[in-house]
């Protein structure tokens, strides 16, 4: 693990498993899960998987921890994961994972006045890029759409990109496995009462749905939120935001194979923007330095006034003046 992490192509490989992830979410839901339980879908995903980890690491906030683990599981995991079904249940799966794409503008502008970053001139064209081509995907199946759906995807990319930006605004005291499970463990205990009002008992399980839900509680949360915040703690939150742009892709990508969702040149267009938006945007933006022209001459160093020479006589030390001798008569006492 460290050497990805020293290795930023592999920490961004590592980042984009979350992405990717998440993007099976829509076709796994649409394809596996029982129909009309965003609520209970969200818990399960959540809350298992939560108390598996933090049974595993074995520590608990301290501090003022207890409210930021709070604030953060609510906005990742809490209002997160029902929007997210939502949307997955009321829109067809490549279009909810487009509007995913509008996340890294969000993210952006949650940033700069939270975290103090600013977002670079080459990460907002990265995004807008991105935008065109979450536009050309949009374009391909616009059968489906409610007006519930696109509140539950919009509303899903807010909460998410201030959950994110808090992450970054505070340091966690533990690793990261610790810290994923305190926000799982919330969001799944905020998610329960919920579930079991407006929804009622649990639905019947078969074996497609409970395979589709250890996919999304394993793989789709435990391991995409690990990977997430990861690269997210070493990397700027503009050029991690980008690379979320992964979803749409593999959401689009499963909705062609196996939902038969139509897909063109213009749908082909689209992808191709979103993936280049997804490497520009890791360019690394360097500050210029300012140097002084090649061929200039350089400043001589300031010189000392010279003291004026002087004759070697006068440097030499006065000698004190010898006293006169004493007559002869004087030193024999006579």
């Amino acid at each position: 693990m460290e050497k990805i992490l020293a290795h930023r192509f592999g920490l961004v490989l590592l980042t984009a498993v979350a992405p990717a992830a998440w993007g099976t979410t829509y076709i796994v839901t649409e394809q596996l899960l029982p129909p009309d339980r965003p609520l209970f879908g969200a818990l399960v995903r959540a809350l298992p998987i939560g108390l598996v980890m933090l049974a595993w690491r074995r520590r608990l906030p301290r501090g003022d921890w207890w409210w930021k683990a709070a604030v953060m599981g609510l906005c990742n995991i809490g209002a997160f994961f029902p929007l997210i079904f939502l949307a997955a249940y009321h829109l067809p799966g490549g279009l909810a994972a487009t509007i995913q794409a509008t996340a890294p503008l969000a993210v952006m502008a949650l940033a700069w006045p939270l975290i103090g970053e600013r977002p670079a001139r080459v990460r907002v064209g990265a995004a807008l890029m991105g935008l065109v081509g979450v536009t050309l995907l949009v374009l391909r199946n616009p059968d489906g759409v409610t007006a519930l759906g696109l509140a539950g995807a919009l509303g899903s990319v807010l909460v998410s990109a201030l959950g994110f930006v808090l992450m970054k605004r505070w340091t966690p005291p533990v690793d990261m496995l610790t810290l994923v499970s305190w926000q799982l463990v919330v969001g799944g205990l905020a998610l329960l009462p919920l579930a079991l009002v407006l929804e009622g008992a649990p639905p019947a399980i078969d074996l497609e749905a409970a395979l589709g839900y250890t996919w999304i509680a394993v793989v789709g949360t435990g391991l995409a939120y690990v990977c997430w915040f990861t690269g997210l703690r070493a990397m700027p939150a503009g050029a991690v935001s980008l690379i979320g742009l992964v979803n749409p892709v593999v959401g689009t990508a499963l909705g062609v194979v196996v939902a038969a969702e139509a897909f063109g040149w213009v749908q082909a267009l689209g992808m191709a923007l979103v993936l280049g938006g997804v490497l520009l945007g890791q360019r690394t933006t360097r500050r210029r330095r300012t140097s002084p022209p090649r061929h200039a001459p350089r400043p001589r160093a300031a010189q000392r006034p010279r003291v004026a020479s002087r004759p070697r006589e006068a440097l030499r030390p006065l000698e004190a003046p010898r006293p006169a001798a004493e007559p002869v008569a004087a030193k024999m006492g006579g």
